[in-house]
């Protein structure tokens, strides 16, 4: 799983059209992380995560995994709203690790294994696209576990969900870090920031304000617009 780490960016921008959302972001990232991002709504986090993930490229700068600009297959994205294939849970899990080169035998073994993990083994055989919201969050969880990643991404994984199936996400993400994944996960919840962090790092219209520990920056934020954002004045 280390081959991703550290993940570094120097000097990152991104300036779609000519309008900056990201500027000058330096940062890595080291093994074992759990790091949240967040912000204000604008202000670059979901930019930010498609970066790191090597999903866009930046407009200047470099982004590095493991010292190379070559983009490594030990990563995983779940976006807020999980993409779901006209197929059943079961074979949009294993659909994940076909793509990922997993011989036929080992797919199914792997995709039954991580849907049983997320407490969805019950409905392997259903269409994933009648499931719940937040069981079809469940599923895009597991097809991106049944990958073994080295760090996987949550884009506001639980933005659309009620506080059960929030509650349900949250343990699986919880799960995944505990079975050695890092995380990054940006979203608007602070309450699910102070359960999940063990870092934040806090964006201001696409600039880094401040990086520092979870519980240090819930306690004494260190840049006069995170403490705004906390106090709900930043605007």
């Amino acid at each position: 799983m280390g081959t991703i780490f550290p993940l570094s960016l120097a000097g990152v921008s991104f300036i779609p059209g000519g309008t900056p959302v990201l500027r000058e972001v330096t940062l890595a990232i080291a093994q074992s992380s759990r790091i949240v991002i967040l912000g204000a709504n604008g202000a670059g986090k979901s930019v930010l995560i498609r970066l790191m993930h090597g999903l866009i490229m930046p407009t200047t700068g470099s982004i590095r995994w493991a010292g190379t600009e070559t983009r490594p297959g030990a990563q995983a994205l779940v976006f807020q709203r999980p993409v779901m294939l006209r197929r059943s849970a079961l074979a949009n899990v294993a659909y994940g690790l076909k793509l990922a080169g997993i011989a036929r035998a080992a797919r199914q073994r792997r995709a039954a294994a991580a849907l049983a993990r997320v407490g969805l083994a019950h409905l392997a055989g259903r269409p994933a696209r009648v499931l719940s919201g937040g069981e079809q969050q469940r599923v895009a969880l597991a097809r991106a576990w049944a990958l073994e990643p080295a760090i996987l991404f949550l884009d506001e994984p639980t933005a659309s969900l009620d506080p059960n199936a929030a509650a349900e996400v949250e343990r699986i993400i919880s799960d995944i870090h505990g079975a050695g994944t890092s995380i990054v996960m940006s979203t608007h919840n602070l309450g699910q920031a102070r359960r999940l962090a063990d870092e934040i790092i806090f964006l201001h219209r696409g600039r880094i304000t401040e990086r520092t520990p979870a519980t240090l920056f819930f306690k004494q934020p260190q840049s006069a617009e995170a403490d705004a954002f906390l106090k709900g004045e930043l605007p």
